[in-house]
């Protein structure tokens, strides 16, 4: 097994993680802007009013874009896996 077959699989491993994880991320991050603009505008301070609007737009973007995440992490997965008898042997 080399070294060099062990980064590119954590290395494909660390982008697809990116990939995958990046939609929700970013869609609760600016989830979380609008809401504090909201609150910095009318002065409430709620704890659940920011994270209740997050919580709905994570299951929103997992529920929209969870099929393409699911393929998208199978294909990684068959790919490492059909990569072991090249890195074994």
């Amino acid at each position: 097994m080399e070294s060099q077959q062990v980064l590119t699989i954590a290395r494909d491993g660390l982008l697809t993680l990116l990939i995958v994880c990046g939609p929700i991320v970013l869609v609760v991050l600016a989830v979380g802007l609008v809401v504090s603009i909201f609150q910095a505008a009318t002065q409430i301070h709620e704890a659940t009013l920011s994270f209740v609007p997050k919580l709905l737009a994570a299951f929103a973007t997992l529920g929209l874009a969870g099929p393409w995440m699911l393929s998208t992490l199978v294909d990684y997965i068959r790919g490492v896996l059909l990569s072991i008898p090249s890195v074994v042997g």
